[in-house]
């Protein structure tokens, strides 16, 4: 073995902290489109949860920040004509009038819509910063999921439509996590959208016939494992399937997909997805801490996808998240499944044990009608016992 193999790269926390801090402010250049489009509230949750594994939340505004992400709510209006669109904004970027109280929410924009990954990273900002939930109209972001789930037990991301893959089915399904109430999904046509999903190779695809991904493997069986559905759906013959693909993606870090490059932000993608199926321990961590380090920038901070690359917000956020989950010191542990720091998480547990005390609470005081017939998680383990038989299912009989 080589000497240069043997040496450790530093990891530099603070270069990462002021990276985190640089990218609430303002965006290096060719990040510049974040800035009025849909997206600033993902980079919002990648500096923030970055900041929170790095344990350095405190380098914040924390008010400010909680106010400007409820100034990104789509609330309902007076008429609640608007509850298939409710959620939240990635950004004001259709230049919807500031607000971020409780009172008459602005007037409606006919282009006025929540995405469904801002819904999720904009609650998850929350938790992460600290918040109660209490200004978050959670009946009216339960009907905004409600709306956008396809027969084929998939979603959008946008009511006006968009492509429909397993990211959304993640993104629906950790909201209803964060929000403790599985009534916005049909939980047993999305959980047959991710049998269905389930290439030849073992591993799990956006969809339906289409190239097994390590990204999209992840959204898929960390939403069956907050469904609390990971060992029930998928036989062990298949399990055992998945988990070879996911332990083949490893070269140095982890590749998304055979014969492709590495990545860092596989090293969480797919490092979490071997960690909910407790096959991680069994990983080489030196090869992929070592290739995580290697990308990242000495001067500015920062993670990039390949060494000597510029680093972004994603990269760096998903490269701390690869390094938390082998233990790195000085990072807090990050939940494999939520994508939040575990203390972030164990706020949440507390926040659902006071909603269960108190189920008519001030956050419940409009309980929409969405004319949609619940899935509650009471009944959601007996539709799954009663699904039909479909095809996948044959790979568990040869």
């Amino acid at each position: 073995m080589m000497m240069a193999d043997l040496e450790q790269e530093e990891f530099l926390r603070e270069r990462h902290v002021r990276f985190f801090q640089r990218c609430l402010q303002v965006l290096p250049e060719r990040y510049a489109p974040y800035e009025t489009s849909r997206n600033r509230l993902t980079v919002a949750f990648f500096a923030l949860s970055g900041l929170d594994v790095l344990d350095a939340l405190d380098s914040v505004d924390k008010p400010a920040l909680i106010e400007w992400i409820y100034s990104l709510q789509v609330l309902p209006t007076p008429d609640r004509s608007n509850l298939g669109r409710c959620g939240f904004r990635g950004s004001s970027h259709i230049g919807v009038p500031y607000s971020a109280s409780q009172q008459a929410p602005p007037p409606p924009h006919p282009y006025d819509s929540a995405h469904i990954t801002m819904s999720y990273t904009g609650l998850a900002c929350l938790l992460i910063l600290g918040d109660d939930l209490s200004r978050v109209d959670r009946s009216a972001c339960v009907c905004g999921l409600r709306a956008l789930q396809l027969p084929d037990g998939s979603f959008p991301a946008v009511p006006e439509g968009s492509e429909n893959d397993m990211r959304f089915v993640y993104c629906a399904v950790c909201i209803s996590f964060m929000l403790d109430d599985w009534s916005g999904i049909n939980t047993h046509s999305a959980i047959q959208y991710i049998r269905r999903s389930m290439s030849y190779d073992g591993g799990i695809a956006q969809g339906a016939g289409l190239e097994s991904h390590g990204g999209s493997t992840f959204c898929a069986l960390a939403s069956l494992s907050m469904l609390g559905n990971l060992r029930s759906v998928f036989c062990l013959r298949e399990i055992r399937r998945v988990q070879r693909w996911c332990m083949f993606r490893q070269q140095s870090g982890y590749q998304g997909r055979p014969n492709k490059p590495v990545d860092t932000c596989y090293s969480f993608w797919v490092g979490a997805t071997l960690k909910l199926l407790d096959m991680f321990e069994f990983t080489h961590f030196d090869k992929n801490r070592n290739y995580i380090l290697s990308t990242q920038d000495r001067l500015v901070g920062g993670f990039a996808k390949w060494p000597d690359s510029h680093p972004d917000p994603l990269h760096t956020y998903f490269g701390l998240c690869g390094l938390s989950l082998m233990g790195e010191p000085g990072l807090l542990r990050v939940h494999p499944a939520l994508n939040i720091s575990e203390r972030a998480f164990d706020h949440l547990q507390e926040l659902h044990r006071v909603w269960r005390k108190n189920p008519t609470g001030p956050n419940w005081s409009h309980k929409p009608n969405c004319n949609v017939v619940p899935d509650t998680p009471q009944n959601k383990m007996e539709q799954i016992q009663q699904r039909e038989p479909d095809k996948t299912s044959d790979r568990c009989l040869t």
